[in-house]
C-alpha cells in the first residue's frame, strides 16, 4: 500500500546527515561533558560547538541558548522562571487564546499560584490585534507570550511590531518559535524578543532536546535543579547526541531555508486549491499568505474529523485534526473555536502538513484520495443528504 506522510507539523523524520553525526556520540564519544577527563572535555568541546552553530542560526551568541528536553519544557521554564523571577514587579502575563497547550497549560498553572493572565481574542485568520494588546499592558505586567506561528493553523503573528511594543513598555517577550524555526528566517535581534523556544525534531532532528533563547539581562528562575550543567540553569546530564542532531539540523535548515520554503509553498498551494476546487462545503483555515510554508488547515462540513482521519489512514495517508499533542481529546480544537468556527464545523477539520520528503506526485494522490473519501462519508450524513435535497 502507498504511504504518504503529511503530519510534518506534528514532527518529522530524521535526516540522514543529522543520523550519522549523531552516531558517534552512542558508541565512541560518549563521554560526560562535566567529566574532567579527556572524554569529558571532547563532550564538552562539542557541546559548546553546537551551542554555536544555533546561536549562529539566531544572530545571538553561545551564551544565550540554553539546551532543554523539548519546546515544552523551553515554553514552561520561559513562563514559570520568568514570572516568578520578577514577582516584584507585578503578577500580570499576557498571552492568546490559540497558544500551543505547552504555553495555555502552563498559564493556567501559574494562574493556581496567584498570578493573573489576560488573553487576547484573535480574529477569523488567528491574529492577534497588536492594539489590543498595547491596551492590554498593565503597569504590573511582566510577560507577554505570543506564539510565532501557529501548530494546528499555520497563522503567523506579527512578532516583530510584538516585540517593539513589548520593548517600548519594558515587558519581557516571549515566543514559542517551535513551528516556525527552520521555517522563516529568525533574527532575535531584529525581533526583539527576550526568551525563544525552540524543537528540533520539527526540523528534521531528533525527539526529546530542544532550547531555549534567554536574552542577557534577563532575570529567570530555574526550573530544573540538581547540577551545575548549562552554566547553572538547567541541571541534567547534557545529551550530546541529541544536541549534536539538533545542531546538524539547525544547520541544514539554515542553509538550506530558501529552497526548503520555496518546495514547500509549491506543494501547500497546490494541495490546498486542489481541495478547495473539488470539494463543496470547505473552509481554509488560517491567514491565506501570512501562513507556515507547508501547512494546510480546512474544515469539511458534515463529516467528522477523525472518520476522515481513519479513512485516510486507510489509504496510507498519515494527517492530523489539529495538535498531535492533542489527540486523545474529544474536544473540537481550541484553536478553531477560537477563530469563530461552530462546533459542527470544527469538529470536521483536517490539517495536512508538507515537509521536504513529500513529493507533487504524493499531493495529487491526497487531492484524489480526499475527494473520494469525503464524498463517501457525506452520502452517510442525513445534514449533508438534507442540504443537497434543499437545491
Amino acid at each position: 500500500m502507498k504511504r504518504v506522510y503529511m503530519d510534518n507539523s506534528a514532527t518529522t523524520p530524521v535526516k540522514q546527515e543529522v543520523l550519522d553525526t549523531m552516531l558517534p556520540y552512542f558508541t565512541e564519544h560518549y563521554g560526560n561533558a562535566s567529566s574532567i577527563h579527556s572524554f569529558g572535555q571532547e563532550a564538552k568541546k562539542t557541546l559548546e560547538a553546537s551551542r554555536k552553530i544555533i546561536a549562529d542560526t539566531l544572530n545571538t551568541s553561545s551564551d544565550t541558548i540554553y539546551f532543554t528536553g523539548g519546546g515544552s519544557e523551553a515554553d514552561n521554564w520561559a513562563l514559570k522562571g520568568v514570572m516568578k523571577a520578577n514577582a516584584q514587579k507585578g503578577k500580570h502575563l499576557i498571552t492568546s487564546t490559540i497558544e500551543h497547550h505547552g504555553i495555555l497549560h502552563t498559564c493556567k498553572a501559574l494562574e493556581k499560584e496567584g498570578y493573573e493572565v489576560t488573553y487576547l481574542e484573535v480574529d477569523s485568520d488567528g491574529l492577534i490585534d497588536l492594539k489590543e494588546l498595547e491596551q492590554a499592558i498593565r503597569p504590573d505586567t511582566v510577560m507577554i507570550s505570543i506564539m510565532y506561528i501557529n501548530n494546528e493553523i499555520g497563522t503567523m503573528q506579527p512578532i516583530k511590531e510584538i516585540g517593539q511594543i513589548a520593548r517600548k513598555h519594558k515587558v519581557i517577550f516571549h515566543t514559542d518559535a517551535v513551528q516556525a524555526y527552520g521555517n522563516v528566517g529568525i533574527d532575535v535581534e531584529a525581533l526583539q524578543v527576550d526568551l525563544l523556544s525552540i524543537s528540533a525534531h520539527k526540523i528534521y532532528g531528533p525527539k526529546g532536546i530542544g532550547a531555549l533563547y534567554i536574552r542577557k539581562g534577563i532575570r529567570i528562575q530555574n526550573l530544573i535543579e540538581g547540577g551545575a550543567q548549562e552554566r547553572r540553569r538547567r541541571a541534567g546530564t547534557e545529551n550530546i547526541p541529541g544536541i549534536v542532531g539538533f545542531a546538524k539540523a539547525a544547520e541544514l535548515a539554515h542553509d538550506n531555508l530558501e529552497a526548503h520554503v520555496a518546495k514547500l509553498i509549491e506543494m501547500r498551494d497546490r494541495l490546498a486549491k486542489g481541495i478547495l476546487e473539488a470539494i463543496d462545503y470547505s473552509k481554509y483555515n488560517g491567514h491565506p499568505t501570512q501562513r507556515h510554508p507547508g501547512n494546510v488547515n480546512i474544515c469539511f462540513e458534515f463529516i467528522e474529523g477523525e472518520a476522515l482521519l481513519l479513512s485516510l489512514n486507510a489509504k496510507g495517508i498519515s494527517g492530523s485534526s489539529g495538535s498531535a499533542c492533542t489527540s486523545g481529546s474529544l474536544d473540537p480544537s481550541h484553536v478553531l473555536m477560537a477563530i469563530g468556527l461552530p462546533h459542527e464545523i470544527a469538529h470536521g477539520s483536517l490539517r495536512l502538513s508538507v515537509g521536504d520528503f513529500n513529493t507533487i506526485e504524493e499531493v495529487d494522490y491526497v487531492i484524489e484520495s480526499l475527494v473520494e473519501i469525503v464524498h463517501k462519508l457525506r452520502m452517510m450524513s442525513p445534514l449533508y443528504d438534507k442540504v443537497k435535497g434543499g437545491k
